[in-house]
């Protein structure tokens, strides 16, 4: 009896999702931060910080063309429009790229 609870533990382990990291706690904890093009940059380099930044992105590309498509406006427009908005909503402690590219904590 111990032996099968032991194998559906284990099952049921291996079934579970692994928690992914969050653009909220990415933020928190500093890993990425928001830039004035309207995307997220990673801050830290690690696979899963990367992961996040490319998904996250990929999403945003998909909704500034939307957007774009229909207000007949350049791509890149709204995604600065937006970027500007997103750096100047950004929490204390998180940080936003300048103009000259360097991070700057809010």
């Amino acid at each position: 009896m111990r032996k099968y609870f032991t194998l559906i533990l284990l099952t049921l382990g291996l079934c579970t999702p692994a928690f992914a990291l969050t653009l909220n706690e990415a933020r928190t904890e500093g890993r990425v931060g928001e830039t004035l093009s309207g995307y997220i940059a990673p801050r830290s380099q690690d696979r899963e910080t990367l992961a996040l930044v490319e998904q996250i992105n990929k999403a945003r590309t998909e909704s500034y063309q939307r957007l774009a498509d229909s207000n007949n406006l350049p791509v890149d427009e709204v995604a600065k429009m937006a970027g500007s908005k997103l750096v100047a909503r950004a929490r204390p402690g998180e940080y936003v790229q300048g103009v000259n590219g360097r991070w700057l904590q809010k």
